[in-house]
């Protein structure tokens, strides 16, 4: 799959630079070892969360959803949207509402995150059988799911200030790009594809990028917050 992709065919694997094998064993080794490892030195809620966000990606997302679903980054987002309360686990001991609340924040990016890149990358995932939303529902309900998306994450990006986990740098942060990312999903909703194709899918790629710094400032700005309650308790 990932040979037939542009984006992906210069991976090790599809390049031929790492045998399939070798990248299993690899995979294997380390994942074993991380879960060990989490446990050891940390806890076993943190180190069973890592052990279920692993299997979650190889056998749910990959091998099932991604090749079988239009919703598979739905779903198979809760993956990626563990490690932030794996790591309040490890610090913690427990999941609690502020690990929740950040699972939460990273789930509901993953959706319009992805679908924007789907947008301009779509000839990759037709050709390689991947049946995202932009290939079995089209660019138009792909981009209105964006928008729909968006709308709740802006919602839940509430969140970590309710739980106690942000403060003014969060809240300030996440006004100016929740409003941005808004306004940006609703640029894409209204635009349609031959639009898009004209001036080589600008628009979509910009909000790619910006989704990029989107969730990098946001948890930024929890780091930033909590410093500022250490220094200034």
């Amino acid at each position: 799959m990932d040979a037939m992709m542009r984006r992906t065919r210069g991976r090790p694997v599809p390049h031929g630079r790492v045998t399939s094998r070798a990248a299993m064993v690899f995979g294997l080794v380390t994942a074993l070892f991380s879960v060990a490892a989490l446990w050891g030195l940390t806890n076993a809620v943190a180190a069973g969360l890592l052990a279920f966000t692993i299997f979650f990606y190889v056998v749910i997302y990959t091998i099932w959803l991604k090749r079988s679903a239009p919703q598979n980054i739905v779903i198979g987002g809760a993956s990626g949207a563990l490690p932030p309360m794996i790591g309040w686990a490890a610090a913690t001991g427990e999941i609690g509402l502020p690990g929740i609340s950040m699972f939460l924040l990273i789930f509901m990016w993953t959706p319009p995150h992805f679908w924007s890149l789907s947008l301009f990358m779509k000839d990759d995932y037709e050709r390689a059988g991947v049946p995202m939303l932009t290939v079995t529902h089209g660019s138009e309900s792909a981009r209105h799911h964006i928008l729909g998306y968006t709308v709740l994450l802006a919602l839940t990006a509430v969140l970590p200030i309710l739980v106690g986990i942000g403060g003014i740098i969060y809240v300030a942060t996440a006004l100016i790009m929740n409003a941005r990312f808004l306004f940006g999903a609703w640029q894409l909703a209204r635009r349609d594809n031959g639009e898009a194709v004209k001036d080589h899918f600008a628009a979509e790629r910009a909000f790619f990028r910006f989704s990029l710094w989107y969730l990098f400032l946001h948890f930024s700005a929890l780091v930033g917050d909590a410093g500022l309650a250490v220094w200034l308790p």
